[in-house]
């Protein structure tokens, strides 16, 4: 039997605490919790939020497994009685619009979902189309105030979009790179082997942002290390990584930070450990969709992610929501559970009953300042640039059973170990936005 369905037959009464949970934070508020019991079925009007992402071409994969985790958090929404407003219960409806991956496809989409008056866009899997969708809702909104939109972004992790770039109608969900960044410095700085490191990073703006982001980190945190390389390569189109490793080696790098992602990341750890490079690899996303399997015995002991949860974050409550979203999504190549998905359509109906409205701009400052507790993450939406601030957990992959990971990934037989685990108070990062709000 599965370690997933060992968990699941042991916790069905934690899964019932933690579906409750679920329910109670329809009415979360700053300081109360509404009555968890599951209510009857909504019968009132679907209140309709717009998923715009990539469902075709090279990275349907991923759209795919953010339409599994949105479903699940619309599914206990509505399991939950949906939400209350003056005229009755409404439940969430998902509206899936295929981006194609494309800025100009996600903006005809988004034109799309306001002809059709959904007052609510969805989206994460680039901060390049995040930010284009950001500005055409900015307008539309200045245009037609009766036809109000509101982004909910559940993964774009560019640092501008709550700084420089900030929007009242622009929330974001996710840890932006430089929070993350922050947490994996905070392990290389108590890991004193370490004194030179390598940047290696896709040649686009997020792989340019993590390049600076570690720059300035390091310079804080460990001004002793020395950044021995910097270096950008294309973006998908690299197919043997043994150049890069023989630069890495010739450096005398302890270490190696990256921000690649897909394939990029696999071939550079196989390349390296293909080639005997014994060192640790700190990345944003090797705990990401398909990674742990294609990276293998390569990625044991030397890859080092960063994410706002994970199934071996332990505690009767956490695995009773992780052993719950499996009993949803039983096959192996659906087991990607990513917490914030579901936990933004949560927060997005406890704003709704806060504010005893589906008005894009009455739920917008509902959201402002809004908290959520499910009984093992504990997070809270900063009213001064729309950032979630929420726990951040530094992991590394090693062999499913060994101390501290009970579960595995995708059926891989690999899983994550928690090494550090920072509190939301501690990921919290100054930002520089002025807000304007209508």
């Amino acid at each position: 039997m599965a370690m997933w369905q060992r968990a699941a037959t042991l916790a069905l009464t934690a899964i019932s605490i933690a579906l409750a949970a679920a329910g109670a934070a329809h009415a979360a508020t700053a300081a109360t919790t509404a009555n968890p019991s599951p209510a009857g079925k909504p019968s009132g009007t679907p209140i309709q939020l717009a998923l715009i992402e990539g469902m075709s071409g090279p990275f349907a994969n991923a759209g795919a497994a953010v339409e599994r985790n949105l479903r699940f958090g619309v599914e206990q929404v509505n399991a939950h009685g949906g939400v209350k407003l003056a005229d009755g219960a409404h439940p969430f409806e998902l509206v899936v619009l295929d981006s194609k991956g494309s800025t100009e496809e996600a903006l005809t989409q988004l034109r799309a979902a306001a002809d059709r008056h959904i007052g609510y866009v969805l989206q994460g899997n680039s901060s390049a189309v995040a930010a284009a969708l950001i500005g055409a809702i900015d307008k539309q909104n200045s245009r037609e105030p009766d036809n109000r939109e509101l982004f909910l972004n559940y993964s774009a992790d560019d640092p501008a979009l709550t700084n420089a770039d900030c929007s009242f109608w622009h929330f974001r969900f996710d840890a932006h790179a430089g929070m993350r960044m922050a947490a994996l410095a905070d392990v290389i700085e108590r890991d004193k082997a370490v004194k030179k490191v390598y940047l290696l990073n896709q040649d686009y703006s997020f792989g340019h942002d993590v390049s600076s982001l570690a720059r300035s980190t390091l310079a804080t945190k460990r001004p002793d290390i020395a950044v021995v390389g910097d270096e950008f390569h294309p973006i998908g189109r690299v197919k043997d990584f043994a150049p890069y490793i023989a630069k890495i080696r010739a450096s005398g790098a302890d270490a190696v930070i990256t921000g690649n992602w897909g394939n990029d990341l696999t071939l550079l750890v196989k390349a390296a450990r293909e080639q005997g490079l014994d060192t640790k690899f700190y990345t944003f996303y090797g705990n990401s969709l398909g990674a742990p399997a294609a990276l293998g015995d390569a990625g044991v002991g030397h890859v080092i992610a960063v994410a706002e949860w994970h199934p071996n974050v332990g505690g009767a409550a956490s695995d009773a929501w992780y052993a719950a979203f499996r009993a949803r999504f039983p096959a192996a190549q659906d087991d990607y559970p990513v917490l914030r998905m579901p936990l933004m359509i949560e927060t997005l109906a406890a704003a709704m009953n806060r504010a005893g409205s589906a008005d894009p701009t009455a739920v917008a400052k509902a959201l402002e300042g809004i908290r959520f507790d499910n009984g093992f993450h504990a997070a809270w939406m900063r009213a001064d640039d729309h950032q979630l601030i929420q726990p951040l957990y530094v992991m590394q992959m090693e062999k499913a059973g060994t101390p501290g990971v009970q579960f595995d990934n995708e059926g891989s037989g690999y899983g994550f170990r928690t090494v550090l685990t920072l509190p939301a108070e501690r990921t919290a990062l100054p930002t520089v936005c002025r807000m304007r709000r209508p």
